[in-house]
């Protein structure tokens, strides 16, 4: 469309979902994507492993083609080499069609000093590869109903879309300092800031998006007591004005916002906030669909006018779980979902990313749970049988 710089429209494109039998899936040469794997700490190990599976099973049948490299980041990485994420690593994310990152963190690295701390070698990432709009679907499927907190009829056939703001804000704010007062008392500082071209940005990734979907973006932030608050509800109000009176956009103060995400989810569309907040309220919308094991999420930077591509990660929104690391008790479905997020996002295969999502959906009809989503009558199974059981669902889908 005029007037949108070609990073946003090459959103929109990659956005639509390819049909099977679209001449989108009918390239004559298979390209080869070049994927780095960053399992971090904790289960972020246990489901990789399943993303592991269904990789080897799609070079095998001959669906893509992958190439893979291995790294380590947070904890791992502190172990090894005495830093988050060596500049290595960093060299083989700068270089892949995307990075596929586990989860980091635990006790074991409380101690560490804070620039080298497990979430430091997660920040470089997201700061590195520019990667500044973060989507995190909230979906519940319909077997999972049950297994939310909130009444079935609350959250059944829920589907929400949080744009979170990923490389401003308060977690990338400067000075970020504690200072010794003396007499036993301390100051410790962090500052949020944003400009107004990172809330524009921002603001036309969830415009495009709830084009896509049902036309409706809900702006999220706390006007009323910080600046910062003031400055994003006047650019996104503006951006809207100009660019996008099509689509019906409402404000809310973040934490009526999360309220009204537990009260009745169903009312939003499209959630667009900063680093902060979005931090907050993904993690309320992910309880919303059962379990923080059920939420994937993509982080995608511009478009590169030259390549026509990004640089883009793929994360579950739940961490490390180190109460339960080695039991083989995670769920990977919100890591296998991140994958498809990735087939969607960065590697042009729509059809195959609906079909996971459809394999996803069967073998939760069937039944089958890992413990965090178990009910009455389900049949509790473990990380590598879930696994499983969902690329064997997905063979059964592709033919």
């Amino acid at each position: 469309m005029p007037g949108l710089d070609p990073g946003i429209h090459r959103f929109r494109e990659m956005d639509r979902r390819v049909e099977p039998g679209d001449d989108a899936c009918k390239d004559p040469i298979m390209a080869t994507h070049k994927l780095l794997l960053l399992p971090g700490d904790g289960i972020g190990t246990e489901v990789m492993a399943e993303v592991s599976r269904l990789i080897d099973w799609l070079n095998k049948a001959g669906i893509a083609k992958f190439e893979t490299e291995h790294g380590l980041v947070g904890g791992a990485a502190y172990d090894a080499d005495k830093v988050a994420i060596t500049d290595a690593t960093m060299a083989l994310a700068q270089a892949s069609d995307a990075v596929i990152f586990g989860a980091v963190g635990g006790p074991k690295w409380d101690g560490v000093p804070y620039e080298a701390r497990p979430e430091a070698g997660l920040l470089r990432l997201r700061k590195d590869l520019a990667l500044f709009a973060n989507l995190r679907p909230a979906v519940c499927y319909p077997a999972l109903a049950e297994a939310s907190s909130l009444k079935p009829d609350v959250v059944e056939g829920l589907d929400i879309m949080i744009v979170r703001e990923l490389t401003g804000g308060v977690y990338f704010g400067e000075p970020k300092t504690i200072t010794d007062l003396g007499n036993g008392q301390k100051r410790a500082v962090d500052t949020q800031v944003y400009d107004t071209y990172e809330i524009e940005r921002i603001g036309r990734v969830a415009f495009d998006l709830a084009r896509k979907r049902r036309n409706k973006v809900t702006s999220m932030e706390k006007r009323n007591v910080m600046k910062t608050g003031v400055l994003w509800n006047e650019v996104i109000t503006a951006v809207h004005d100009r660019e996008y009176k099509d689509v019906q956009l409402e404000h809310q103060l973040a934490d009526s916002g999360g309220m009204n995400l537990v009260k009745w989810p169903k009312q939003f569309d499209v959630i667009v906030t900063d680093n902060l907040f979005g931090d907050m309220l993904s993690d309320i919308a992910a309880m919303l669909t059962g379990s923080l094991g059920m939420l994937p999420s993509a982080s995608l930077g511009e478009v590169d006018a030259k390549t026509g591509k990004r640089k883009a990660m793929y994360e579950p929104v739940h961490g490390s779980a180190p109460d339960i690391a080695g039991k083989g008790m995670a769920n990977p479905v919100a890591m296998l979902a991140s994958f498809g997020m990735a087939l969607r996002y960065s590697l042009d295969m729509g059809d195959l990313a609906d079909k996971l999502d459809a394999a996803i959906a069967a073998v939760l009809a069937k039944g089958l749970r890992t413990a965090d989503i178990k009910s009455e009558g389900t049949n509790v199974v473990s990380t590598s049988q879930m696994g499983e059981a969902i690329v064997a669902e997905l063979q059964a889908l592709h033919g």
